[in-house]
Formats: structure tokens, sequence, C-alpha cells
């Protein structure tokens, strides 16, 4: 039961800062300027192909992406730190710049209109799971515990939101014309805007998180050159 909770504690981590991120809603508007051209049954296979291949793009990033890192010498805490920081960073970015993020959202997604095979690119990268996603993703993992037990339900739960944002890209995407009809431009950004906040707030829980673990290694080497 105590490995359960460890698993869905580090799924409501993963889902909001992957949703936040990745914003099927606010994609689904540009989704549906591109793919206008296409009929309704080409747009909804489209959209699950585009949403199979974000769940790729998320699982490799959130499974390798720290292991990766670790490979290179980067320790645990540098990695929470530096992908904290990017996260932080990507949030502010859409927060203050939310015209300037749609304008780079449209120019990514617009070789999609005239193009035949674009379920991978542009429209999984970078427009759907781009390098801040990838980015969140590693940051994400790099919170993986140190206990081989709770490794499992851990990624487990990671795991579980990949999946859960993947299905919404494609429920999304799929029914792109009713959520621009339900929503529409203005609502959409301010929905954008609050995800952003979030997003900011996971990014600085995860550089704090790193920030302690840095300050806790140090004070232990300083207490062990100390003692005799």
């Amino acid at each position: 039961m105590e490995l359960m909770g460890y698993a869905v504690a580090s799924f409501l981590v993963a889902f909001p800062a992957l949703f936040s991120i990745v914003n099927p809603i606010g994609g689904a508007l540009i989704y549906n300027q591109v793919t206008s051209g296409r009929s309704g049954s080409e747009r909804s296979a489209l959209a699950w192909r585009v949403a199979a291949y974000a769940a790729i793009v998320m699982l490799v990033s959130l499974w390798v992406g720290a292991s990766l890192m670790s490979f290179f010498g980067v320790s645990v805490e540098a990695l929470r730190i530096a992908g904290g920081f990017v996260v932080a960073a990507t949030a502010w970015g859409m927060l203050s710049n939310s015209t300037e993020s749609e304008i780079r959202k449209h120019e990514q997604a617009a070789p999609a209109a005239g193009a035949e095979d674009v379920a991978f690119f542009p429209l999984t990268m970078p427009f759907t799971t781009g390098p801040g996603t990838i980015s969140v993703a590693i940051a994400l993992s790099a919170s993986r515990p140190s206990s081989a037990a709770e490794l499992v339900p851990f990624f487990a739960g990671l795991s579980a939101a990949a999946f859960a944002v993947a299905i919404l890209v494609g429920i999304c995407y799929a029914s792109a014309d009713r959520v621009v009809s339900l929503l529409g431009p203005a609502r959409a950004r301010v929905l954008t805007r609050l995800a952003a906040f979030l997003l900011l707030c996971i990014g600085v829980q995860i550089l704090l998180t790193g920030a302690q673990g840095a300050i806790t290694v140090a004070l232990e080497a300083a207490r062990m050159n100390v003692v005799p």
C-alpha cells in the first residue's frame, strides 16, 4: 500500500508538469488550423498517431534521460538544479511572452499544412513534445528515489502520467474543432498562462529539492573531513 501511494505521489507531480508544458488544449487550436485542409477521419487518425509518438518521446525521456546524464558524470543534485532551472525558465517565458510562444508554435506546426507524413515531424517534434517537454521529463526523472524498492512505483507513476497526457493530446487534437468552438483563443490563452504558472511552481520545487540535496551532501562531506 505504501508503494502504491508512492506511485500516486509521483503521478500527481509528473502529470501537471507534463500537461503544462505539452498544453494539449492550446495545441489543439493550432492543430485545427494547420490540418484544416484534411478530412475529419484523416485529422482524427493523425491526432492519435501524434499522441502515440508523444507518449514514446515522453517515456524515453523519463526512463533514459537522467540515467544518460549520470553516465556522463552529472550528479543527481546537479541534474535537479539544472532541470528545475530550465523548467522554471521555460515556464517564465510562457508567462511573460505568451504571444511569442504562440507565434513560435505556429511556425513549428506550419509545415504540417502542406505535407503528407507529418505525424512525427513537425507535429510531434517539435510542436507537441519539443525540447521543453524533454527537459521537464528529465528533470522529473532526476527526482528518482535511491531505494531500489521505490524505483518501480516511482517510474510507474511517471509512465502513467505520460500516458495520460498523451491520451489527452489524442482527444484534444482529434476533436480540435470542438475545442476551438468551446474555448476560443482568449480562453485558451488564459488556460495556457495558468498552466505556465503551475509549471513555474513545479520547476522551483525541483530546483529547491536539488539545492537541498547538494547542501546536505556538502555538509556530510564536511562532517566526514572534520571527524577523525
